[in-house]
């Protein structure tokens, strides 16, 4: 939101549902993941079971909303130091983004095709 205030570039929230089902976590190797340099390294019921075939993603339903942008240039770019007006714009696109993900979920209907 700073950065959007600072530029005077609308913020558009962005609501994606069936992204998360592609590669249902079950656990992870937080080890296997230092030793990658990775911040963590998920178990999935296909990878590493299956190999390099476990890492094809999971057939899902997708729903992808771009919402009402919300307008930050009449604010102008000393506005970016407000904490208070930060922080009520940042609650404004995360009530939007919520708002838009339990609808879409209700509209896509089961995860899996």
């Amino acid at each position: 939101m700073e950065i959007a205030l600072r530029t005077g570039a609308p913020m558009v929230p962005v609501a994606v549902v069936g992204s998360e089902e592609i590669y249902p976590k079950i656990g992870e190797l937080p080890l296997l993941a230092r030793l990658l340099g990775a911040p963590y390294f998920p178990v999935t019921p296909t990878f590493p079971w299956l190999g390099p075939l476990g890492t094809v993603p999971l057939p899902s339903k997708w729903r992808i909303e771009f919402c009402e942008p919300v307008e930050t240039a009449s604010y102008g770019p000393q506005a970016a130091d407000d904490r208070a007006l930060v922080f009520e714009l940042s609650e404004q696109v995360r009530e939007t983004v919520q708002g838009k993900l339990y609808e879409n979920l209700v509209k896509r209907g089961p995860a899996f095709v």
